[in-house]
């Protein structure tokens, strides 16, 4: 009995490492749906170019849809996917103009609290950096 107790715990602590990757999630999506977001830092390339989303905030979904809000009127709906384990986010506004589509990326997560969101990505030649944080 004593050689079959190791592969007997075997799915337990499986069980639990799915319990606590669950738990993880639901902790991502209640932070980031709780409240509405806003951009405070958009580097490109070391630039500057936050001030192209002075009046957007966005608002995160449980059901994986961000709405770009300007000026207290949504002007597009995105999608955003969060993963725990890549400490990633993918977030895309189909078809979406500048600024908008700057957020289409796969971006990684470098710091984050329940009010802020650190993160970098690359589109094309050039590198990403953003900072939300919530009003």
């Amino acid at each position: 009995m004593k050689r079959f107790l190791p592969f007997m715990l075997i799915p337990i602590f499986f069980s639990c490492k799915k319990l606590i990757q669950q738990q993880e999630e639901n902790a991502v999506i209640k932070i980031m749906t709780s409240g509405v977001w806003y951009v405070q830092t958009y580097n490109q390339n070391d630039t500057s170019i936050a001030a192209i989303f002075a009046g957007y905030t966005f608002q995160f979904t449980a059901n994986g849809a961000v709405l770009a809000i300007k000026d207290s009127t949504t002007v597009a709906t995105g999608t955003w996917v969060g993963n725990v384990d890549n400490e990633t986010i993918n977030s895309n506004f189909p078809g979406a103009a500048s600024p908008l589509d700057k957020l289409n990326s796969l971006w990684k997560i470098t710091d984050s609290s329940p009010t802020s969101v650190v993160a970098n990505t690359m589109i094309g030649n050039d590198a990403e950096f953003l900072v939300l944080l919530k009003q």
